[in-house]
């Protein structure tokens, strides 16, 4: 059977990442990022690890790979730590929601620069997925995150990819020293947000009783963005539901026009109460003229090819033929 580029990929990332797992003694998620940043800067600082390395890092860099491959098979290296030690904050988004939402932010965006930035960018998976997408290289792009470890996995993954992000290693929801962006894409963190001194900046702090930070993601996301600029992220389903007092409704109808929302096939989960939707919204302005219908949407199986063709039909028409 033929080795495709990314399984060649991982496989040299994988190997390079064992031994420096086994010579450090930790975790394969560690030894990952430790591996990936030798890779960028083509050398191995360990003596102990210099023979085992170095002809891996020298096949690595004679694939014939693109940004793509790259990002791909740093993937499927991350999935399998975090499989081997599942955190909380430690997921990534599924290779096909990247590949979705790199489409639709390429619809929108056409061939013009435009400026992005995740608040909650991991390592960089979903927004290194959307810039290889893109119809223009002119992107500036900036990445938040709180987790020390999945910050540094995201500047390895980007010069791996030969992106230029900017990234801050910090919470958020806290302020956040950009400039407004054209787009903000995030995959949502979900549930209470324990920082009640940042939360009560929020005015969705009082959705219910504890601030969730699924809710507050979405507020800071509309505040980063220039007027007439687009939030695409994912939500969870409950996301509507949760706004009993319809505080968050207001917000949105003050604020916001809601542009898409598209409920994603329950097989993507591993729990019904885990399910998302991917959220298209486009921020306020007096000039703008918006979409006549929204886009409500139920992503079909991804199995079901005819249905899922379908589907994509159906979503490039709207996009197509919206007057936004």
């Amino acid at each position: 059977m033929q080795t495709t580029i990314v399984s060649e990929l991982f496989s040299i990332i994988d190997q390079s990442a064992l031994f420096t797992k086994k010579q450090n003694e930790t975790d394969y998620l560690t030894a990952l990022c430790i591996a990936a940043e030798g890779l960028v800067q083509d050398g191995v600082q360990e003596e102990a690890l210099k023979d085992k390395l170095k002809p891996l890092f020298d096949r690595f860099y004679s694939q014939r790979m693109t940004a793509e491959d790259v990002r791909r098979a740093l993937q499927l290296a991350a999935l399998k730590g975090m499989k081997a030690s599942p955190q909380p904050n430690h997921e990534l988004t599924p290779d096909t929601l990247v590949l979705l939402m790199g489409h639709m932010v390429a619809m929108l965006a056409g061939k013009q620069s435009f400026s992005v930035l995740d608040p909650a960018v991991g390592m960089g998976n979903l927004l290194t997925g959307i810039m290889n997408q893109a119809e223009t290289d002119d992107i500036l792009a900036f990445g938040i995150d709180a987790d020390p470890l999945l910050i540094r996995l995201a500047a390895a993954n980007a010069n791996l990819q030969q992106k230029d992000i900017q990234l801050f290693h910090q919470d958020g929801l806290k302020p956040i020293l950009t400039e407004p962006v054209d787009f903000v894409v995030c995959d949502i963190p979900v549930g209470l947000y324990p920082d009640q001194d940042s939360a009560s900046t929020y005015v969705l702090k009082d959705v219910t009783k504890s601030p969730l930070t699924h809710f507050l993601f979405v507020e800071q996301g509309l505040r980063k963005l220039k007027t007439g600029g687009y939030l695409l992220s994912l939500v969870p389903n409950h996301l509507f539901s949760d706004d009993q007092g319809h505080v968050f409704h207001d917000f949105v109808q003050k604020n916001a026009t809601i542009l898409a929302l598209i409920q994603l096939p329950a097989s993507l989960f591993k729990k019904a109460d885990q399910a998302k939707s991917i959220l298209l919204m486009q921020k306020k302005s007096g000039t703008s003229t918006l979409a006549k219908q929204a886009l409500l949407a139920e992503m079909p199986d991804f199995s079901n090819e005819v249905k899922m063709r379908k589907f994509m039909q159906q979503l490039d028409h709207w996009f197509l033929h919206r007057s936004v």
